[in-house]
């Protein structure tokens, strides 16, 4: 069967077989045969799938066996923090200093963020750069807000939100930053930094802070930071802008 997933990635960004051959040194007609079915070598299909900005399992899912996927999602691990407090501080710093093409923050609050003024220096600085930076916050009028409210103990959520809606609205009038509001009932805070997440896991009773941190980077083969890239755009497709 023809790969449509390999065709229309190539066509979305104007390459044809032969721009794709010339760039990986292959015959025309090896492309070709990709398109036509045919299952390319490990060092070709990696090399397709960096050239196209996908992921390599994306364009063939059959290609890895459960085994291979599950150790090469594993290799995407690059520490775990067992509290968000135990995140050394620069790290968090660092880790969007690091970005050259996107920042993510998807959280109810991250007042903890919003409020470090590096950071938001390196927002603005991002951006200036070109760097796309997208922020999700929790609609601090939403049930989601006020249940979470309500598993933490605690009635400050929404004030947190508006805090941080505060600091973050000097951004907004940069040219590459968003802010939106969700209505999402989330299982993890998601931070990212181009290839890089940090995922704060949520803990029903505890505040985020007390919960677990994934430090993940994206490889090839992997499917968990694709995972979590992919949850980040979903919820961000069904968020409402900030005025």
């Amino acid at each position: 069967m023809p790969n449509e997933r390999l065709r229309t990635a190539m066509l979305e960004r104007g390459i044809t077989p032969s721009v794709l051959a010339d760039t990986l040194k292959v015959d025309p007609k090896s492309v070709e045969r990709w398109i036509s079915g045919r299952t390319p070598y490990r060092r070709h299909r990696y090399a397709v799938a960096a050239h196209l900005g996908v992921d390599e399992v994306y364009l063939w899912p059959d290609a890895l066996s459960p085994d291979q996927v599950a150790g090469v999602s594993e290799s995407e691990i690059i520490n775990i923090y067992p509290h968000r407090w135990t995140v050394p501080g620069d790290l968090w710093r660092n880790f969007f200093d690091n970005a050259q093409r996107e920042i993510g923050v998807l959280v109810y609050s991250g007042l903890f963020l919003s409020e470090d003024a590096g950071v938001r220096r390196i927002f603005r600085e991002k951006a200036d750069a070109g760097a796309r930076v997208r922020i999700l916050l929790g609609d601090p009028t939403s049930e989601v807000v006020e249940q979470r409210n309500a598993e933490e103990g605690i009635e400050s959520l929404s004030a947190k939100i508006k805090n941080a809606i505060v600091m973050y609205r000097p951004l907004l009038s940069l040219d590459n930053v968003e802010c939106r509001l969700h209505r999402t009932v989330l299982y993890n805070s998601i931070y990212r930094a181009d290839e890089q997440l940090l995922v704060n896991t949520h803990i029903y009773s505890f505040p985020a802070s007390e919960a677990p941190v994934l430090h993940l980077r994206r490889v090839a083969g992997g499917n968990m930071v694709t995972t979590y890239m992919n949850s980040f755009d979903n919820a961000w497709d069904g968020a409402t802008p900030l005025e």
